[in-house]
């Protein structure tokens, strides 16, 4: 079977969060399902920089106005096409926010032209290849789909993943001459959502199948409280919805042989995580003693949960714990966290910015990783955690529910607990689970089995590559 995906970022070439993760480990592991993947993306300056030798594979004189080109190349097991279209993604900053971190005013075009040029080649165009299936990831393509029915071209079967409701692609309705859609696609039954363009309502409405990365974030976004005013499209398609929980690529996040930790170690030898301690705790600048060390790699926003962990973080150290934290995100949080760090040195320690390297190692010495989400939908730091022996500590939300064992006294007892869940996500919500933490590490026997139990839990793709194979091959099937 041949797929084309599309997706606005793709690790290891450009990644802002785990859709990246997601997009580029997904295509490998559907090759052991007989499933050929072509991933679509832009040419943004990251991307650029690193592909070598690309072929051209097709031109477009006038894509929305601006001249493009179809770049194919093969990057680290991955079968890419770039779209390399200048005057839209050859420009300082990131992938959707300019170098002072504001949307960049076109992101509309941007990714509408992505989304075109998916169509064209689901359509065809591309010179010997032709998909059997599209699949789309959040709003920056899920324009694909639309173009597909709108457009007179052989309509193929199409799968929306939602990986964040929250980010949705809405722009006002001056925008909708611009995308060269016919006029009756602005309805209710497309892309039109209170007077605007929707370019995620869009794509729940024209998609084939949608997905989304966890079961219970599946059922979270029928309700009000998760679905962010999409709940009601939503279950209008509650028989085409499905819930795929997230894996990692478990050959880049091995303990066993992960480059940037400095012993390597697996489930009978954790104690060659106490090297990878010292090496945070010199990082960090911590006391060098037995106390616990709670980490946090996130971006540093709300629905992360960040400002309960800045409120709370005084506590953690008086409760006799340590906490390092890795991320950027809103200005405001950032400074409480430094103001915590700065109050009590050798204690907590803040590192502002994007590590990669680093949340690796953080992940090899630290006890425990805390994810205090308001909503994930399926979160992968989580999975990294119980692959390293990292204690999860998680809000009891969307995937976070569905990968994390709680320690309650029956998981114990019968040696299943991977880690352990709050609910309500709030500040005394994260201390009890903290002071649980505190209590199940002062026994270093149940401290052992939790980190044994969680790194044998199955974070692998292949599992979900499965799922994915199966609903792919049932809808061609259907000839839908």
């Amino acid at each position: 079977m041949k797929v084309l995906s599309v997706s606005s970022e793709v690790f290891p070439l450009i990644k802002t969060g785990g859709l990246a993760d997601v997009s580029g480990a997904l295509p490998i592991a559907l090759k052991a399902f007989g499933v050929e993947t072509k991933t679509l993306l832009p040419g943004y300056p990251a991307v650029m920089k690193v592909i070598r030798d690309p072929v051209v594979r097709l031109e477009f004189p006038d894509l929305l106005g601006e001249k493009a080109t179809v770049l194919e190349v093969e990057h680290e097991g991955l079968d890419l096409l770039v779209l390399d279209a200048p005057a839209y993604y050859d420009r300082p900053g990131g992938p959707y926010l300019d170098p002072l971190g504001k949307d960049y005013p076109d992101n509309w075009r941007r990714f509408a032209a992505l989304s075109l040029a998916a169509s064209e080649i689901a359509a065809g165009l591309l010179p010997g290849w032709r998909p059997n299936l599209v699949h789309t990831h959040d709003w920056q393509a899920a324009l694909t789909s639309v173009y597909m029915r709108y457009y007179p071209t052989p309509e193929l079967p199409s799968v929306l993943t939602i990986h964040n409701i929250a980010f949705q692609g809405q722009f006002g309705s001056e925008i909708f001459p611009g995308l060269r859609l016919p006029a009756h696609a602005f309805a209710t039954e497309s892309i039109e959502y209170y007077g605007t363009v929707g370019f995620l309502k869009g794509g729940l409405k024209t998609a084939h199948a949608i997905t989304t990365v966890s079961p219970t974030y599946a059922d979270e976004i029928l309700t009000p409280e998760f679905g962010m005013g999409l709940d009601g499209v939503i279950a209008s398609r509650i028989d085409d919805l499905h819930g795929i929980v997230n894996g990692i690529d478990t050959d880049i996040w091995n303990p066993a042989t992960d480059p940037v930790v400095h012993t390597h170690y697996g489930p009978t030898t954790l104690k060659n995580r106490e090297e990878n301690r010292r090496s945070i705790a010199e990082f960090f600048r911590l006391d060098n003693d037995d106390a616990p060390i709670f980490c946090v790699i996130s971006r540093l926003t709300w629905q992360k949960g960040m400002d309960i962990v800045a409120n709370v973080a005084d506590e953690i150290v008086a409760m006799g714990g340590k906490l390092v934290v890795l991320g950027s995100g809103e200005a405001a949080l950032e400074g409480a966290l430094l103001a915590s760090a700065s109050r009590h040195p050798g204690r907590i320690g803040v590192s502002i910015g994007y590590n990669e390297p680093m949340s690796h190692l953080m992940q090899a010495g630290c006890d425990a990783i805390i994810i205090p989400s308001r909503f994930e939908p399926c979160g992968l730091t989580q999975l990294y955690g119980l692959r390293y022996g990292c204690v999860p500590i998680v809000a009891r939300t969307g995937g976070l529910n569905d990968t994390v064992i709680d320690a309650n006294h029956a998981a114990l007892a019968a040696k299943v607990a991977t880690g352990i869940q709050f609910s309500p996500v709030t500040e005394t919500g994260m201390l009890q689970a903290i002071r649980r933490a505190m209590h199940f590490y002062a026994d270093r026997k149940l401290w052992t089995q939790l980190q044994k139990q969680g790194m044998k839990s199955d974070v692998s793709w292949e599992k979900s590559a499965e799922r994915y194979a199966a609903l792919y091959s049932s809808l061609v099937s259907k000839g839908m």
